[in-house]
């Protein structure tokens, strides 16, 4: 394999924030430099710092402390899409416009030569309109709601599923102290992925996610039969974009000017009025939010940033460009981001944890 001729590398976190971040961020800058001896720098801000043109070396120094840190020291933004960014006219019209070229150059001033671009799907998808401009690319997989195509897993979904299953734990003693029905939202977009392991790992009673629409008279007649065998309280966690058979997902706003506009949310307060309405039952709705993106990640982001941070730039030193690094089958590897431009990774009714759920009696309102 050839070995590439870059000296300067620049990286970027796009999206919503995560923990792990800052073990990318690391890992990229102390193996670019003292593996490769590269000159490195931040993009503060995700893409909107490369338009705007906030670029500034990265050192050892500031890389260093950052490990265990929640967050992102560059910054991040996901309503910056720089092939469909909106600018104001001089009449005062917002029209969308690509701004990608204006990237480019800010880059060649500061004799960049490859770009890592740390994310979920809409920044890989960005990432790989560049690579096709010309500008050698790879992409590290970032999101909370494991939904990244391509790979095993993401960085930042194992401490979200902790801070969920840690909620769900204190939420058992209260359910059972009030004999209650909890129902406790988590993030995931079109993704269940949180919803299903933390669910998994907390005990919850019920699972609802994106991938199986839900009958609420099944979920309804689960929690009531729970109570004639003596389980007078019941925890369902339910997914932000789950939906009931011929229903839709619950939007909670709408942002134009986001590449995703449609913004999921409240689902847990719809169900919780129409439990408690259909058996009588007392009904609490718990939505986590933003909880689940932030503070500390655990050793196993930190390991995963880590290996993904050191992967990006040694693959790109070995002459490998325009690629997402992946974990499959707990082996590190490389795809195409052209392959997985536009996908998202979404749970299977054959996966493993599916399965196992089943098993143990876990009801998934189908």
């Amino acid at each position: 394999m050839a070995k590439s001729k870059i000296r300067n590398i620049a990286i970027l976190t796009g999206g919503g924030d995560c923990p792990g971040l800052n073990a990318v961020i690391r890992a990229v800058t102390k193996t670019a430099i003292n593996k490769y001896h590269l000159n490195v720098f931040g993009i503060e801000d995700g893409y909107r710092g490369l338009i705007e043109n906030r670029i500034f070396p990265l050192t050892f120094a500031n890389a260093s402390g950052i490990l265990d840190v929640g967050g992102t020291i560059l910054g991040s933004c996901n309503k910056s899409n720089p092939f469909k960014f909106p600018v104001k006219t001089a009449s005062g019209k917002t029209v969308m416009q690509d701004v990608s070229d204006l990237c480019i150059q800010n880059l060649a001033e500061k004799n960049v030569d490859a770009l890592i671009c740390v994310g979920g799907d809409g920044t890989m998808t960005s990432a790989a309109d560049f690579a096709k401009k010309g500008m050698p690319v790879m992409g590290v997989p970032k999101t909370i709601d494991n939904d990244v195509y391509g790979t095993d897993t993401t960085f930042g979904f194992d401490t979200a599923v902790y801070t969920a299953t840690d909620a769900l734990d204190k939420l058992h003693t209260t359910a059972s102290s009030h004999h209650r029905i909890m129902i406790v939202e988590v993030m995931g977009r079109y993704a269940g992925w949180i919803a299903l392991y933390s669910g998994i790992a907390g005990g919850a009673d019920v699972i609802l996610m994106p991938e199986f629409p839900y009958d609420i008279k099944k979920v309804c007649d689960y929690v009531i039969e729970r109570g004639k065998v003596g389980k007078k309280f019941s925890i369902i966690v339910v997914a932000e974009g789950a939906k009931p058979k011929g229903g839709h997902m619950v939007i909670s706003k709408t942002d134009n000017n986001s590449p995703d506009p449609i913004k999921l949310g409240g689902i847990a307060n719809v169900l919780s009025e129409q439990i408690g309405h259909l058996t009588g039952l007392d009904t609490r709705a718990t939505i986590l939010g933003h909880v689940q993106r932030g503070g500390t990640p655990t050793p196993r982001d930190r390991q995963l940033g880590t290996m993904f941070g050191y992967l990006a730039v040694d693959y790109l030193m070995k002459g490998v460009k325009n690629q997402l690094v992946i974990l499959n089958d707990n082996h590190p590897g490389c795809v195409p981001l052209a392959k997985i431009r536009g996908k998202i990774k979404t749970v299977k009714p054959n996966d493993p944890m599916v399965l196992a759920a089943k098993a143990v009696k876990t009801s998934f309102g189908v």
